[in-house]
């Protein structure tokens, strides 16, 4: 059976550790000088050396050879997963003071150590605080904020960091090139990408896509790790610069869904390319909808439904220019006699409302509801990514909003959020009117005479997917 590459090309000296210079240069004097800590800590991010460097440490610090397949009686390495309870420490704390068989020092490696329990960490602490000369610890954790602050008072603490991306990818490069790997500069850049700073997922990776044999390219890196195609994140992206039709959004979905990509994948994507185009500055979006979009897509990939709630956003992000149809009034009806236009042009102009400003003094017409949206969006956004989705209708002072899902229904029509509605509407226009919301599953978010029957079938089918049920906010 063949090695796993992060195995076969796992550092056995600190001086080929690569990304952690900082905690190397510091070890590697202390041994010089033969200034050596009775207990180490070691904390950071999974795959970027914490227990290579352990391993390594452990070793020098007796002048041994360190080979990863060779076992030394005085170096124990203890996995504080699968020995978690008081009884595996107190073994240790009896073992701990019989003396090394054949090195100068007992090595004690206890690996992801944040897993101990309180009793177990009490049993250590009293190790800590009275160690045996021959004894060292050398303690490990991806969560150094679990440990108890007596636990790491007591040790020497090294801080690992995720390792840079140009480390990585030349790194990458040359283990490619002893294994005789044919794979392309960007596919190494995006095994690294993907890696997010640690080694042994990059190598892992890698590991993976040369099985497939021959030119290891984007593309191929891109199936192998389930990434949608960077063509495919564009277009979405595009589709909410553009204020696509929700029913197109839906069909590009649907595609990636069934090539086989993950709804948390492509969040993810999403995700990264919208920070890229916020630092690039190429973004098409409005620069509060995009923060709003990129928060709303991180929790994706923890949802139970996460391919509903990718839906979710994405449709409510889409922009929807709504018109108001208003009901005819008396008032705007043509006078039907010549004495009544003598009439009316004779009659004064009502004095304008006392609550309305002369730049916001707007009749309630047609035009009111895209500019109502307009100041929500400025001062309430993400409220304004919810009243866009809602088909207006003026009767009267009340305006009614129906919306085609119940959870969009149920959020605009919280106490607080109709208040600041209402609020920008009497503002604007100085008169007093009611919010009125209901369900209406025909309603369609965006002009009725755009939609096609095959973009109605669509839209019902999302209709379907959401039921009856209520979005559970985080």
């Amino acid at each position: 059976m063949g090695q796993a590459l992060y195995r076969k090309h796992r550092s056995r000296k600190l001086s080929e550790i690569v990304g952690q210079e900082h905690i190397t240069k510091t070890l590697g004097q202390a041994l010089k000088q033969g200034r050596i800590s009775h207990a180490y800590l070691l904390t950071g991010p999974r795959g970027v050396g914490k227990t290579s460097i352990a391993r390594i440490l452990a070793h020098e610090i007796n002048s041994l050879p360190y080979s990863d397949d060779a076992a030394h009686i005085d170096i124990i390495e203890i996995d504080a997963a699968s020995n978690r309870r008081i009884d595996e420490i107190r073994e240790l704390r009896e073992k701990v003071y019989v003396a090394p068989a054949e090195a100068k020092y007992k090595v004690y490696i206890i690996d992801e150590v944040h897993m101990l329990t309180r009793e177990a960490f009490n049993a250590l602490l009293k190790t800590l605080e009275e160690p045996p000369e021959h004894a060292i610890f050398i303690l490990a954790t991806t969560d150094a904020h679990k440990l108890p602050e007596t636990i790491i008072s007591r040790t020497q603490r090294f801080s690992f960091k995720p390792v840079d991306k140009d480390k990585v990818v030349k790194h990458l490069a040359e283990i490619a090139k002893q294994e005789k790997i044919d794979i392309s500069e960007d596919a190494l850049e995006l095994l690294a990408e993907h890696g997010e700073g640690s080694f042994r997922d990059s190598i892992s990776m890698l590991d993976q896509v040369s099985g497939q044999g021959g030119k290891v390219g984007l593309e191929d890196v891109r199936r192998q790790l389930g990434l949608p195609p960077a063509e495919a994140i564009e277009q979405l992206l595009d589709k909410l610069d553009a204020g696509a039709k929700p029913a197109d959004m839906m069909r590009t979905l649907n595609q990636l869904y069934d090539q086989g990509y993950q709804p948390a994948a492509i969040a993810k994507q999403l995700g990264q390319t919208l920070r890229t185009r916020l630092s690039d500055g190429t973004l098409g979006v409005d620069h509060g909808l995009a923060l709003d979009l990129l928060r709303r897509l991180i929790d994706v990939p923890a949802s139970p439904e996460p391919a509903s709630l990718l839906e979710i956003i994405l449709l409510s992000s889409l922009p929807a220019p709504q018109t108001v149809t208003a009901k005819p009034s008396k008032k705007s009806e043509p006078p039907s006699t010549e004495a009544e236009v003598k009439e009316e042009e004779v009659k004064p102009e009502a004095p304008p409302s006392q609550s309305a400003t002369p730049e916001n003094n707007i009749e309630l017409d047609d035009d009111v509801w895209p500019k109502v949206l307009a100041a929500l969006k400025n001062k309430h956004n993400t409220l304004y990514g919810v009243a866009r989705m809602a088909q207006p209708e003026l009767d009267g002072n009340t305006l009614r909003l129906s919306f085609a899902f119940a959870f969009h229904r149920k959020r605009l029509d919280e106490a607080a959020n109709r208040q600041k509605l209402v609020d920008i509407v009497e503002t604007m226009t100085g008169q007093k009117i009611r919010i009125e919301c209901v369900v209406d599953k025909s309603v369609v978010p965006e002009p009725r005479s755009e939609v096609k029957a095959k973009d109605l079938a669509e839209l019902s089918t999302i209709s379907n997917i959401f039921g009856g049920g209520e979005l559970l906010e985080s």
